[in-house]
Order: C-alpha cells, then structure tokens, then sequence
C-alpha cells in the first residue's frame, strides 16, 4: 500500500494505491494522520481509485479519518470507489458520515 498526499489550501486529498488491509492500513493511517495534523484541513479526500484490494480496515480507516477530521471541524470525502466497494461501505454506514463517490470511467 502506498499513499501519495496532496494539499492545497484547505483541501488534503490522499491518493491510495495497492491493497488495504490489516499490515498497511497502519502506515496509511499515520501519514494520513501526520498531514491533518500539520496543515488542519477542513476537507479531506481519500481516493481509492487504485485500490486493488480493501478488508475491513479500509473501513476502520476512513472512519478513523473521519473522527481526526471532525475534531478540526472538518468533512471527510470518499472517491473513486468501485460499484461493489461503495455498497460495503455504504452498508457499514459510511454514508452517514462521509460523501462516498463511485469511480467515473
């Protein structure tokens, strides 16, 4: 799993890539967590676009990321999922508290 971030003004968008599991999700977390920590964005993406695969820590993730945002009064966005991801997520209520959008061919 690697992760690429990418900031400006008060935008932070995480590019992730490769699979998203138990051994990643903690590197993914603390570089995710370090840039919200430095720069306090209000709004944050995380692109799952070269996801190649996600257990439930990428739900763990996102919900991790989503508390850390909300204690900086920011909003959490989810982008470029597949069809059958964006159900998972959706299913364990995701989508109550983050925008989750499909990826878009």
């Amino acid at each position: 799993m690697n992760v690429t971030m990418e900031s400006s003004g008060n935008l932070t968008i995480a590019y992730l890539s490769g699979e998203l599991d138990h051994h990643t999700a903690a590197a993914v977390r603390e570089a995710v967590d370090a840039e919200i920590s430095a720069l306090q964005p209000v709004h944050l993406i995380l692109d799952f676009k070269n996801v190649t695969f996600m257990d439930s820590s990428g739900i763990g993730l996102v919900m991790g990321r989503y508390r850390l945002m909300s204690a900086h009064r920011g909003s959490v966005e989810i982008r470029n999922v597949s069809p059958s991801t964006k159900k998972i997520m959706e299913l364990a209520g995701l989508g109550r508290i983050a925008v989750i959008n499909e990826t878009k061919e």
